[in-house]
């Protein structure tokens, strides 16, 4: 018989790289997965892991069982959620994870509305960036995630993930109130071409990237002026005219600065893919279920707002 807690162990292995960086992941030490996935070759009589620098890769032995072990894995996952159908009380924990502003417009309500109709199911939150989420999601660190695709990110036939719809959401200008253009029932990206543009800073989310991608189909290319790390921060540049920014609908920064949202019209209007993701074969886990339920309402409100 094949510990599937090993098989857990050599796919973080893969996915992290190094054997220490899976023993944190883990919460185990170094030495307890080492053992664990020596243990795993002895049985199956052949070599899993080969050193790369100072990092590890899977032989090919290892890769074809990895190959096999997403299924297993995936079918462990099913009889987990039926199992759990048969419990009582469902009282979690429910683990959630996304980004900034899923967290903010979406997750967090949910969050709200099951507290309200199960006050005895334990939710817990955490805010983290689309592959981070996906990562925790692979490492049983979270059931439940809303990302949105990545580059480099898992694809979306990815043999240890499930993903799923779960809303497209419209970009929004924010402009000074101060602006000719506050007042416009829409703008068109075009438009802006000649403002000075405010961005999410490199490295805190794709924000800057998605920007330039889409001015560039509008046939611009961005002043980008000022780059900040959080949305209140852009909400203040905005505020104090020292630019525009393209935000998606979910963002939301602090009351009272003096910002307008601006709806952009177009054939080809600037949108955001967003979806849940959990690991293959949880779907149906009523714990996953009930989540997935609130978020989709939690959608449904955010469209009809």
């Amino acid at each position: 018989m094949i510990d599937l807690r090993r098989l857990h162990m050599l796919r973080v292995v893969r996915q992290q790289g190094t054997v220490t960086a899976a023993a944190e992941t883990l919460h185990l030490t170094p030495s307890a997965v080492s053992h664990n996935l020596r243990e795993l070759a002895r049985e199956l009589k052949v070599p899993l892991l080969e050193p790369q620098g100072r990092r590890v890769r899977l032989t090919s032995a290892g890769s074809l069982l990895l190959d096999h072990a997403d299924a297993l894995l995936a079918r462990w996952e099913e009889a987990q959620a039926e199992l759990e159908s048969h419990r009582a009380g469902m009282t979690g924990p429910l683990r959630m994870a996304g980004f900034t502003t899923a967290i903010s417009g979406l997750i967090a309500p949910a969050a709200g509305q099951l507290r309200h109709s199960r006050p005895h199911l334990r939710v817990q939150v955490r805010e983290c960036d689309s592959l981070e989420s996906m990562d925790l999601l692979v490492a049983g660190e979270v059931d439940l995630a809303v990302v949105e695709p990545v580059e480099g990110g898992p694809s979306p036939d990815d043999p240890r993930l499930e993903q799923s719809h779960l809303l497209e959401e419209p970009h929004i200008m924010l402009v000074p109130a101060a602006h000719p253009l506050a007042q416009a029932a829409s703008v068109r990206l075009e438009d802006m071409a000649a403002e000075d543009w405010i961005v999410a800073a490199p490295g805190s989310c794709d924000h800057a990237q998605r920007v330039r991608i889409l001015c560039a189909a509008a046939g611009f290319s961005p002043r980008i002026v000022h780059a900040a790390t959080h949305w209140p921060a852009v909400w203040s540049l905005v505020g104090n005219g020292l630019g525009v920014s393209l935000v998606p609908r979910l963002a939301e920064g602090p009351a009272g600065e003096a910002v307008v949202r601006v709806p952009v019209a177009g054939k080809d209007m600037p949108m955001r893919r967003i979806l849940t993701c959990v690991r293959r074969g949880s779907r149906h886990n009523p714990l996953i279920d009930l989540g997935i339920q609130a978020l989709e309402e939690a959608a449904r409100v955010h469209r009809s707002a």
